[in-house]
C-alpha cells in the first residue's frame, strides 16, 4: 500500500539514486583509501556510481545470517565474503543453541557466501579492507537485519571505519544503523516505508550479468 503523505517516487532508478548518495558521500570529510562494498544483486548499481566519485575501487559484500534454528530471522551471528564471520556467543547460549549445530548453519552459509561470490566476482582475490574508509551500500534498508549483519561481521576486517550509504530506509532502522557503524548516510528516512521499491519510479531486478559488468566497469 502505498504512502499517502509522498506524492511521487523520491528516486527515478537505481543510477538517479546512486548518483544522488554519490554526492552526499562524496561529502564526507576524512576518507581515507575508500573502498565501496555494494550488497548484491540491488546495491550494486547504487554502489557504482559512489565509487566513480570517489575515484575507488568497487566491490560486492556477500552476507549471509546465521538464523537461530526455528527463529530463522533472529541472527545469531552473520559470515561474509573475504572470510569475515561474527558470533554472538551470548545470543547463541541463551537460545541454547549446540555448538555442532552452529557449526553446520555456519558451514552452510559460508559455501552459500563463496558459491555467490564465484557467480560476481570469479576467483580474484578479496580486496584488503584494513586501515581503510569501507562504504556499504545498498538500494534500501526496510528491517536492517542484513545490513546490521555487514557491519558485525566487517568489525573483524581491520577496516578504519565502516560507513553504511543508502538512499532510503525507515527511520528507526536509521537510528539502529547509525548506532552500529562509524558514519551514516541516508537520503530519504521516512518513519514509514512501506516497500523500498515504492521510492524508486523504476524498481526492475538487477540481473547477475549487470552485477559482473558494473563490477568490471568499476
Amino acid at each position: 500500500m502505498p504512502d499517502p503523505t509522498r506524492a511521487a517516487p523520491a528516486f527515478v532508478d537505481r543510477a538517479d539514486a546512486g548518483r544522488r548518495l554519490a554526492d552526499a558521500v562524496a561529502a564526507l570529510p576524512g576518507l581515507i583509501d575508500p573502498i565501496v562494498l555494494a550488497l548484491p544483486r540491488g546495491g550494486v548499481p547504487i554502489g557504482a556510481p559512489v565509487a566513480r566519485r570517489l575515484g575507488a575501487p568497487l566491490d560486492v559484500l556477500v552476507v549471509r545470517k546465521l538464523g537461530v534454528p526455528g527463529h530463522e530471522e533472529l541472527a545469531m551471528g552473520a559470515v561474509a565474503s573475504g572470510g569475515i564471520a561474527v558470533l554472538d556467543e551470548e545470543l547463541i547460549a541463551r537460545a541454547g543453541v549446540a555448538p555442532g549445530t552452529v557449526a553446520s548453519i555456519r558451514r552452510r552459509e559460508e559455501a552459500e557466501v563463496r558459491a555467490r561470490v564465484r557467480r560476481y566476482r570469479g576467483e580474484l582475490p578479496p580486496p584488503p579492507l584494513r586501515d581503510r574508509s569501507v562504504i556499504v551500500v545498498d538500494d534500501g534498508v526496510a528491517t536492517g537485519s542484513t545490513m546490521l549483519a555487514a557491519v558485525a561481521a566487517l568489525r573483524s576486517s581491520g577496516a578504519r571505519e565502516l560507513i553504511v550509504a543508502v538512499p532510503v530506509a525507515a527511520a528507526e532502522t536509521c537510528r539502529r544503523i547509525a548506532d552500529a557503524s562509524d558514519r551514516f548516510v541516508c537520503l530519504r528516512a521516512p518513519e514509514a516505508l512501506w516497500a523500498i521499491s515504492l521510492w524508486y519510479e523504476a524498481f526492475d531486478q538487477v540481473a547477475d550479468d549487470e552485477v559482473r559488468r558494473l563490477l568490471r566497469a568499476g
